[in-house]
């Protein structure tokens, strides 16, 4: 643990005294910009995914029925309740759009409780550092904050109405596996992997540049250096 927290210090200091101060950013440099460059994909990512569709309209994320379910979903399909299928699909990426806006604030709190070592870890590790500090560190707050939001959201929409209605009338089909029509848990552990699938995302676009994503000098100077530097 030791080595790896002196690692980026004595990286900079050890450039540095090759000739190219000049360039180097300090180790207060270097954890800002991270910290900048976090919360800039976090919030992003929470927003896109609170706005209406964020969910629904996002293949990478889209909220299918419960694996136990689909083949209940293509049974009454075929027994002519495919709107009923439809809505419930609909009413759990809906409930995921409106929990999402709940992680901002979980996210910030994160970044701000970040150590030199976890600063350290993200910028020499993988291309997904970053996501996976956030899946350590917010996953059981995400699952407090998401679990009455979504319970909330889909009582609104009719979602459970909707997948009480098909759980039951596939259960009354002779012969076949009964599933479950308890559907908020399902929901939440969905929504959170969607947000951790938009945030890995977020993060690779950061760390190659894509669309002008180093948005201040700051992470400019930070992550060219770590481009030229470090190698993931």
């Amino acid at each position: 643990m030791k080595k790896s927290l002196l690692l980026l210090p004595l990286l900079v200091v050890g450039l540095a005294l090759s000739g190219y101060a000049q360039i180097i950013p300090s180790s207060l440099e270097i954890g800002t910009a991270l910290k900048q460059a976090l919360q800039q994909g976090t919030i992003k990512s929470a927003d896109q995914l609170s706005a209406v569709n964020g969910f629904f309209g996002n293949a990478a994320v889209k909220i299918l029925l419960p694996p136990e379910a689909q083949k209940a979903e293509r049974t009454l399909r075929s027994m002519g309740m495919g709107k009923v299928c439809d809505n419930a699909i609909l009413s759990l990426n809906r409930a995921a759009e409106d929990a999402a806006a709940q992680a901002k604030p979980i996210f910030i709190s994160a970044i701000k409780k970040m150590t030199l070592q976890d600063v350290t870890n993200i910028l020499l590790g993988s291309q997904d550092a970053a996501t996976q500090y956030f899946r350590r560190s917010t996953t059981g707050e995400l699952t407090e904050k998401f679990q009455p939001v979504i319970q909330a959201s889909l009582n609104k929409a009719n979602a459970t109405r909707y997948y009480t209605i098909l759980a039951n009338t596939y259960n009354k089909v002779p012969f076949v596996r009964r599933i479950n029509p308890d559907i908020a848990n399902y929901a939440t552990l969905k929504a959170i992997d969607g947000l951790f699938i938009e945030i890995a995302t977020q993060e690779l676009s950061i760390r190659q540049n894509l669309g002008g994503s180093r948005s201040t000098p700051l992470l400019k100077k930070v992550f060219d250096f770590a481009d030229k530097n470090i190698r993931y």
